[in-house]
């Protein structure tokens, strides 16, 4: 046999694994990762702190009218008007979640199943249109209803994208004929 071959069958192999330094990686990922998220929750609830000053969201009226429009979808969250990284959190306005929107003559009512249900009356609405995006959420051009309103004195965007985007255009135009109704009787 040459001296090579001898060699290599006298050396035994490596120890494949080295089991200690192996789960000291897997915990100290675990503790950053752990670590992250609660400093990504310290944040929301700063956040909420900071928006403290925005007023409890109200109730849907004991009678507000026949329904003008209706739709199943999604809640993507609110955002301070014009600026659609600046995601509201306060009064549960940050938590997405699924949404059933009734827009009656007293106005938009907002019901999300396991998150806080809101009202806005019509003389708080703003405007209707249709957007690419809201903070954590971009879609295609004109895949979401952003409805601006007023709560307080602060002016708030909320995302809303339906299950059927076709009925996006009939509510902006809805919500725009109903706001431009009110600000003419409002001028009156």
């Amino acid at each position: 046999m040459t001296p090579v071959i001898l060699l290599a069958a006298e050396k035994e192999s490596a120890e494949v694994t080295d089991w200690a330094a192996r789960i000291g990686w897997v915990v100290g990922l675990g503790l950053f990762v752990a670590l992250v998220y609660w400093l990504m929750r310290e944040g929301w609830k700063w956040r909420s702190t900071l928006q403290s000053d925005l007023p409890e969201l109200l109730g849907a009226p004991d009678a507000p009218g026949p329904a003008r429009l209706g739709m199943s979808g999604r809640y993507h969250g609110s955002t301070t008007a014009g600026q659609w990284l600046d995601r509201i959190v306060a009064h549960g306005l940050g938590t997405r979640s699924r949404v059933e929107l009734t827009l009656t003559d007293a106005g938009l009512d907002v019901v999300r199943p396991g998150a806080t249900d809101f009202f806005v009356p019509v003389t708080a609405l703003r405007e209707a249109r249709l957007d690419k995006g809201i903070a954590g959420k971009v879609l295609t051009e004109g895949g979401l209803l952003v409805v601006t309103w007023e709560h307080g004195d602060k002016l708030i965007d909320s995302g809303f994208r339906s299950d059927h985007a076709a009925e996006h255009n009939e509510w902006v135009e809805t919500l725009n004929d109903m706001i431009n109704k009110t600000e003419t009787e409002g001028a009156r």
